[in-house]
C-alpha cells in the first residue's frame, strides 16, 4: 500500500476516489487524471463505485513527478486488472494482487498498524489529504491554487489543513 499512500499525499485525493480511480482516467504521459467515481462499502460490507463526493469533485487533477512515479510503480507491481468489461472493478489502479478491489476499511487498518508500528500518533487516510494541503500551502502554492487542485467547494476548507506549528496534525484517538 505504499504506493496508495505516497498518491494519496501526493494528490491529496478522497481515499474513495483513489481507490475508485480506473487506469482508463489515469493519463502519465499528460501528468493527469481524471477523478469520476468513488469506491464505498455499505454497511462495511458491500463494495460500490458511486459519483464523487460534489459536483466539482469531478475534475482533472494534475500529477507531480513523485505521484508519476508512484503509479509507474503501481502498474508494474503485477497486480491483476479484471477483464471482464462488465464488472465495473475491472482495471482498478489500487487493487488486490487478484484485481478485487480493495476495502476502504483495511486501507485505514494498515495506516494505523503502520503508525504504530512507527512510533507516530494515530493517522487517518483523510489525514493524509489534509497533510497533501499543508505541504501545499507551506510550499507558497496560493490558496485559490491549492483549493481548486483538491476540488474544495469553498477557499476556507484547504486553509483550515494547515494547523499547528507543525503544518500537521494528525486525528486524536
Amino acid at each position: 500500500m505504499a504506493d496508495l499512500f505516497e498518491f494519496l499525499i501526493g494528490t491529496g485525493l478522497r481515499k474513495g476516489e483513489a481507490l475508485g480511480l480506473h487506469w482508463d482516467d489515469v493519463h502519465l504521459a499528460e501528468r493527469v487524471l481524471y477523478v469520476r467515481c468513488t469506491l464505498s462499502a455499505i454497511d462495511n460490507n458491500h463494495l460500490v463505485l458511486t459519483n464523487p463526493k460534489t459536483r466539482t469533485s469531478k475534475n482533472w487533477v494534475a500529477i507531480s513527478p513523485r505521484v508519476a512515479i508512484a503509479l509507474q510503480h503501481r502498474a508494474r507491481s503485477g497486480a491483476l486488472s479484471r477483464s471482464d468489461p462488465t464488472d465495473p472493478f475491472t482495471g482498478l489502479v489500487f487493487c488486490r494482487p487478484d484485481g478485487r478491489p480493495l476495502r476502504p476499511h483495511s486501507v485505514l487498518d494498515r495506516l494505523r498498524k503502520l503508525s504504530k508500528g512507527a512510533g507516530v500518533p494515530r493517522v487517518t487516510v483523510h489525514d493524509l489529504r489534509h497533510l497533501a494541503a499543508t505541504i501545499t500551502i507551506t510550499a507558497g502554492v496560493p490558496l485559490t491554487v491549492v483549493s481548486k487542485t483538491r476540488r474544495h467547494s469553498t477557499l476556507s476548507t484547504p486553509a483550515q489543513s494547515k494547523v499547528g506549528t507543525t503544518g500537521f496534525e494528525p486525528a486524536t484517538p
